[in-house]
């Protein structure tokens, strides 16, 4: 007998809220009634192990069907099935204690209306004009049933016939949503939420090339891997498991440098396999890369803010049955087993990157060039992570060798503390660039760590913060006497008017470059020491290098470029032209420097020495040159 009534919902805006505000995640109705044929497929096997069952399993696979003659999307299972009663009270009562406040509260996000209310079935009215469900329960002598729906609160229900247990789900897709009739587009779609529920997924027949087209054989088209590598014990893998799930996971991707196997079953649950990328710069092109599973369902690979931000950089696959399926981020970011879950991942990457660095040094030290960025980024964003990874955090010089922290302080203390006390970490961002420094600095007998990444000058200022009475210097930042302080300057003794011709004839002669401004410093250096040099002031430098990666700082990035032109005043060329200019009006001394072809030659040498010299004015240098030989 056929049966009609309203399905139990305080609101009649319940089809409208559904079909309007979860239009922009609407693709999940798929992964939702795929998911809920999957449990109600496993609901069978539990009760034939416990005996509650005692017929014939038979083929447990899930399978979804596109007919676009009749505009129709169905999901068929074999599993518990429902009896009318059963219907009545899973599909036709939905009790909502406030319209008002569920419109206020979640009409804006689908996947909090879905997780909070239970209408994983009714996503499907995202999609379609009409939804059947035809049903029978695998409860002996049970009477199969169909429900039909048109997206008003009312239904009907009547009896029909059914061979077989189990439920089919009929979708009528709606106009506006056509594209779901296509096969690529569901095919795409099972591959993202379903490729690993641990119950068959068939949709369609297998194809193969016969006589230059495609046919269809016979064989499902099987689109799920019912048991991925993280459900399976470690000690049955080899490590080609591992880089072939990776290449699955990330086809055409560099090898991983190393995995951890994750399985947890206290105080949460939690399985899954986190690699190590081979990254080496660009940290926004590596984010988001973890797959996050509940139950083998896909739920995101939008991470950011559910794990702590440097694992955000890590590649791979987690699942948790504590992770809820439908909720939203801004839900999942405040959960309390997702904090306890993103706490233990970080305690065990730590870990793990301790026993390689232990273990297999020689190995941690190869791809530390890799590595780097994810651990900078660690200690940088994680203070637990910080006070684990200070142990195998690594700092390489500019001839390639790597130290510890404690080893490099060790290698360093005895020539380069200053006269304060003050330990100085001499460093370089660019081995080629900066090389007449680097040079000049390890002649001297220091030496010179090579911070070239995307987050050293970051890691600079942390390091900075946490290393007692220690200080990082870039080594162009000053002349190499003023570099490590180990005594007092020696005294300027100029006159503000010498200071002034002295300024007049170097100002002068520099060259007009783009968005930079020179200071003139003038240092008593030993006289054997170079009459020109630039640097650059360590902090507004470093600012500025800063706030290229951080937003916030946009006031030092519109800064120009600051440089100091050092003159040595106890070079003898300097001291001759003191004297050349001295009592020299502006005009003059203008006249002179122009007619001095050493004072350009030795501006031209420092701008060359440093990377600025470029365009005409290198033209003007290389000219100059090739005539005076």
């Amino acid at each position: 007998m056929e049966k009609k009534g309203k399905i139990g919902v305080t609101t009649d805006n319940i089809f409208p809220i559904i079909k309007k505000f979860l239009y922009s995640d609407h693709e999940i109705f798929l992964r939702e009634l795929v998911s809920n044929a999957v449990d109600a497929t496993q609901k069978l096997k539990t009760y034939s192990s416990l005996g509650e069952f005692k017929g014939e399993l038979g083929n447990l696979a899930v399978s979804v069907s596109v007919d676009k003659d009749k505009g129709t999307l169905t999901i068929s299972d074999r599993g518990i099935g429902m009896t009318s009663e059963e219907i009545d009270k899973y599909i036709n009562q939905i009790a909502f204690s406030s319209a008002n406040e569920f419109l206020d509260k979640y009409k804006t996000d689908a996947n909090s209306i879905i997780g909070h209310f239970g209408l994983g079935f009714y996503s499907s009215f995202m999609v379609s004009k009409k939804v059947e469900i035809v049903t029978k329960s695998f409860k002996e002598d049970s009477q199969a049933v169909k429900w039909s729906c048109d997206g008003s609160p009312e239904f009907t229900i009547e009896p029909v016939e059914k061979a077989e247990r189990g439920t089919d789900i009929i979708l009528y897709i709606d106009d506006e949503n056509k594209n779901f009739l296509e096969k690529a587009e569901i095919d795409k779609l099972l591959k993202k939420y379903c490729r690993f529920l641990p119950v068959p997924i068939v949709f369609g027949k297998k194809t193969e090339w016969i006589d230059g087209k495609s046919e269809e054989t016979d064989e499902d088209n099987v689109i799920n891997d019912t048991n991925p590598l993280w459900t399976r014990k470690p000690a049955d893998l080899k490590d080609e498991d591992y880089k072939k799930f990776y290449q699955e996971l990330y086809p055409f991707s560099d090898e991983p440098m190393f995995w951890i196997h994750l399985n947890v079953d206290y105080p949460f649950k939690l399985t899954g396999i986190l690699y190590f990328p081979q990254v080496k710069s660009n940290i926004d092109l590596n984010r988001n890369k973890i797959q996050l599973y509940s139950n083998q369902v896909f739920v995101t690979d939008s991470v950011e803010g559910i794990v702590p931000e440097f694992l955000t950089l890590m590649h791979g696959v987690l699942d948790s049955p504590d992770i809820p399926l439908n909720v939203s981020r801004s839900y999942l970011q405040s959960d309390h087993n997702v904090k306890k879950i993103s706490n233990h991942i970080t305690k065990k990457v730590a870990d793990r990157l301790e026993e390689i660095f232990k273990n297999d040094r020689t190995q941690f030290e190869e791809k530390w060039d890799s590595l780097k960025l994810f651990v900078e980024y660690g200690m940088l964003t994680d203070e637990k992570f910080y006070e684990r990874a200070q142990k195998f955090c690594l700092l390489k010089n500019t001839d390639g060798k790597v130290f510890t922290f404690e080893e490099y302080k060790t290698l360093i203390s005895s020539d380069q503390t200053d006269k304060d006390g003050n330990l100085i970490y001499l460093y370089a961002s660019n081995k080629e660039e900066q090389y007449s420094y680097i040079s000049t600095a390890t002649n001297k007998g220091y030496d010179v760590i090579l911070f070239d990444g995307q987050l050293d000058v970051h890691m600079a200022g942390l390091l900075e913060q946490k290393f007692e009475k220690s200080r990082f210097v870039r080594v162009d930042s000053d002349t190499i006497d003023n570099l490590i302080l180990k005594e007092d300057s020696k005294e300027v003794k100029l006159t503000d008017k010498q200071k002034e011709e002295l300024s007049e004839v170097f100002t002068s002669q520099l060259p007009k470059i783009d968005k930079t401004e020179f200071t003139i410093d003038y240092k008593a250096l030993d006289k054997k020491s170079q009459p020109v040099q630039i640097t650059q002031n360590e902090f507004m430098r470093r600012m500025k290098e800063m706030s290229a990666m951080q937003s916030g700082m946009g006031i030092y990035g519109e800064m120009p470029n600051n440089y100091n032109l050092v003159l040595n005043i106890e070079h003898p060329f300097i001291k001759q032209l003191m004297t050349d200019v001295e009592g020299k009006d502006k005009d003059a001394i203008d006249v002179y420097a122009g007619e001095n072809t050493k004072v350009r030659q030795l501006i031209d040498l420092a701008l060359l020495s440093n990377g600025m010299l470029k365009g005409e004015a290198l033209n003007n240098f290389v000219k100059r040159n090739i005539d005076s030989i």
